[in-house]
């Protein structure tokens, strides 16, 4: 294991425990959103990984759903949702994580996503994939009947509508739909067999980064369209699956974008 990768896994299992800690107490809520929440514990969680990544790597960068901190002219960044699924955590839905990437200008190191809740870990490192130190290979299902997918709505009016078009095209197709909340364990999900594939219209980059590496070293594919500036900083569409259904994927996708 690369020192990155140990130092990414020790931080995402402080603000795990953080999250542990506070889960079914009263909790701080910073933003009330139309779609979403801001806590003060995705703050507090955010600082504890920076804290940590920092200590090690002084010279990196950090971009974080929370803010920046580091140094922003380092070619090394690090993309960390400290709570990715706050509207479960809040909830009491034991499904959210805590998601951590390192990316040398445009290739991805690590990706680092873990579940406290099931006590989850998957890795990217070096071209691995693994779970719980297992690896891990995508789905082998290559027909669509088979197949379980997950679609997003996403946050706003126009990408809730693309996403129910999609869903309409899809879903008739497909054995099973479901809808989880957590981008980061989609990805994960899509990662280890137990979806074939993740759809949404418009994603932040810190939801999604650390599965980027993950899906591709367990044999996944991902296809990632950056989103007009309107949308906000480093949005994406993104379609992420098994390598056997990723061309039914783009197809469906298109068609349904099209109509």
């Amino acid at each position: 294991m690369t020192p990155f990768a140990q130092t990414a896994i020790e931080a995402a299992k402080i603000a795990g425990q953080m999250l542990r800690d506070n889960a079914a107490t009263d909790l701080t809520v910073n933003e009330e959103l139309k779609y979403d929440l801001k806590l003060e514990l995705d703050v507090q969680c955010q600082d504890a990984i920076s804290e940590h990544l920092l200590a090690a790597f002084p010279g990196h960068a950090i971009l974080g759903e929370e803010g920046l901190a580091g140094d922003q002219s380092s070619p090394y960044q690090w993309i960390v949702d400290p709570i990715d699924g706050t509207v479960n955590f809040f909830y009491g839905i034991p499904h959210y994580c805590v998601s951590i990437a390192l990316r040398h200008e445009d290739q991805y190191l690590v990706g680092v996503i873990y579940d406290p809740c099931q006590d989850e870990l998957w890795l990217a490192d070096e071209g691995k994939a693994t779970l719980n130190g297992r690896p891990i290979t995508a789905s082998v299902r290559d027909q669509p009947s088979k197949a379980a997918f997950t679609i997003g709505f996403s946050k706003s009016a126009s990408t809730m509508e693309t996403g129910f078009k999609r869903y309409r095209l899809i879903a008739s197709q497909v054995r099973k739909t479901r809808m989880l909340g957590s981008a980061a364990l989609a990805m994960a999900y899509v990662a280890t067999g137990r979806l074939d594939a993740y759809i949404e219209a418009q994603i932040s980059l810190w939801d999604i980064a650390a599965g980027i590496p993950l899906i591709e070293a367990a044999g996944g594919r991902i296809h990632l369209t950056p989103l007009p500036a309107e949308h906000g900083d480093s949005k994406f569409s993104i379609t992420a699956s098994s390598a056997a259904l990723h061309p039914f994927c783009l197809k469906a996708v298109a068609e349904a974008d099209a109509g």
